[in-house]
Order: C-alpha cells, then structure tokens, then sequence
C-alpha cells in the first residue's frame, strides 16, 4: 500500500501519523532533534535552515500549546510563519477546506502546519497537493479529531528515549481516556514500531476503543494493575469537550479509580517517569504531588517537543 507520508525514495515528505513510519525514519527524526536541543540552549536561537520557506498554521480547532510550539519551532529555522486562525475567518463564510488551501499555495505558501476537529483532513489536503501537482509543498498534521497527533507521539519517544535509552525492556502504561485519544494512538503505533516491550492501555471500559487489544496491547481496567512495575506512566486528559455525560459517573469518582496519586505512582518502578500531554486537569487524572514531584517530565516533555517539531520541518524542507 502506498504511504502518503514517504516519497518514492523512502523519505518523509508529509507528517500525518505515526502509524506505518518506518522506524528508521522515526529514528532520524528523534536523532536531528537531539541536534536542536542544543540550540534552544543558546543565546541566538536561530538556524537558518528554513529561511525564505513559508509555514502556514492552519488551526481549524483552538491549541494554544500546539500552535505556540509549532511557531516557535518554524522562527528557530529562520522561516516566516502565518497563523491564520481558520475557525474565525474564510471556512466560515462558506469557503471550502481546499479553496483555502488553493488560496495559500497562491501565495507560495511551502508547508502547512494543520489541526481540525475532523479526523483525515490532514489526509484531504495532501491529496490535494498531490491531484494538482504540487509535491513541493508540505503537510504535517498538528491533531486530527481522534485520530492523530503525530509530533505529540514523537516527542513522547523522545522524551522516553531520553530518559530510559532503549524501547525493548520497556512497561509502558498509557491511562485515562484512550477513547477519545489521538495522542494515545500516535504512542500506541509509534511505541509498537520502537520495539516496546509492553504497552497497556488502562482505563475504564466506556474510555477504551472496542477492540483496541488489536492493536497490540494489554487491557487492564484495574489502575493498580496497570501501573505495577511499570517504568514510563503516560497520563492522558480526560476530554471533557467530546463526552456525553454516559461515560462517567463524576470526575471526583474517576479520580478515585483512576487519578494518579503518589501511593498509586508507587506501585511502578521507583525510577518510572510520569509524562502528560497536557493541559492537565490537577486533582482529576494527577494529583498535583505527582504533577510536580520529581518523577514528572512533563515540561521537559515541552521543551523536547519544540526540538521535535524543529527536526519535523526539517526534514520535510530537505534539510
């Protein structure tokens, strides 16, 4: 089948998911980000790979966390970045997704930087690019609906594979609701193709995806399970936002079950690293001991991310 994401030489060209990324290329990714993080440690932040490249945000649904570090990451590289905040403007009166898309290529526009609240847009677009012969131009997905969040998925790899060094011995327990997840899925395939010892998803039955055993890991409903002995804890956001009231009984009675507590944290490995994409609900999936104790790598988790997203837009300019 063919893969969107990779040209005929094997190379990355557009960033949609983490599921069917070589692991070589997941590999290059997180290694040119290693390159980077020195950057952001210096007085002039700037590399000048990107200069004279155009990167359009096109947030079609509110991240402020998201866009800023995508920003931040294209202004390191020397690029001109353009937020354009579609929720607000053209779509709403009327213009299609594509018609915007043929607009902003008008306006040489080299990479698009996307988030929509519906699952496969990223998809659509590349697609498009492809039927009107624009190769040249870029796509990376920044979330699409429950689908994807790919650059969250691989700064989560870096972050892991900055703490812990190699997949393979590796307990990975990703808790909360999965349902609603796209990072979860981007960790589930990303964690899968690096050789991840075991990953178990936790979480009550009404916050996992049927059948989500499929794809490759353990189910377990009880949190003390799940976290024994684990060596990296990925705490997920309960959505409020895409829930209908059935799901859940209250958040003070999913804190109770499932809220990481330090006794809970306990159980895992004494040196297991706590991560969260944020933003974080405190005193609903973490208490605030864990969220600021000192097995949390949730900032370093940020810092890592603009790196990522460095290396992403990199490697899909060519450099």
């Amino acid at each position: 089948m063919h893969n969107p994401q990779l040209n005929a030489a094997g190379e990355l060209t557009h960033l949609l998911s983490t599921d069917g990324l070589p692991r070589d290329v997941i590999t290059q990714i997180l290694d040119t980000a290693s390159s980077f993080l020195e950057i952001s440690d210096r007085d002039v932040k700037k590399v000048p790979l990107l200069r004279g490249k155009s990167v359009f945000n096109l947030f079609f649904e509110n991240s402020t966390r998201t866009r800023t570090t995508f920003e931040i990451a294209a202004k390191r590289l020397s690029a001109d970045v353009i937020n354009l905040d579609v929720s607000r403007s053209s779509t709403a009166k009327g213009e299609t997704l594509l018609d915007t898309i043929d607009n902003l290529v008008a306006m040489h526009a080299d990479m698009f930087v996307v988030r929509h609240a519906s699952s496969g847009a990223p998809y659509l677009i590349t697609e498009h690019l492809h039927r009107v012969g624009r190769t040249d131009v870029h796509v990376v997905n920044a979330g699409d609906g429950r689908h994807a969040h790919p650059t969250q998925g691989l700064l989560d790899m870096y972050t892991i594979r900055h703490y812990k060094k190699d997949f393979s011995p590796l307990t990975v327990a990703i808790v909360g609701d999965i349902l609603h997840s796209r990072v979860a899925r981007s960790d589930i395939h990303a964690l899968t193709t690096l050789g991840t010892g075991e990953i178990r998803a936790v979480g009550p039955q009404t916050l996992l995806p049927s059948a989500v055993e499929s794809m490759g890991v353990r189910v377990c409903h009880d949190l003390a399970d799940g976290l024994r002995d684990a060596d990296v804890v990925i705490m997920l956001r309960l959505q409020n936002e895409r829930m209908n009231g059935a799901l859940l009984p209250s958040a003070g009675e999913y804190f109770r079950c499932y809220g990481l507590t330090p006794a809970m944290l306990a159980l895992a490995k004494p040196d297991a690293i706590v991560m969260h994409p944020g933003p974080m609900n405190r005193g609903v999936e973490i208490d605030s001991g864990v969220a600021d104790g000192a097995q949390a790598v949730i900032l370093p988790q940020v810092t890592f991310g603009i790196a990522v997203r460095m290396a992403v837009m990199s490697i899909l300019a060519g450099n």
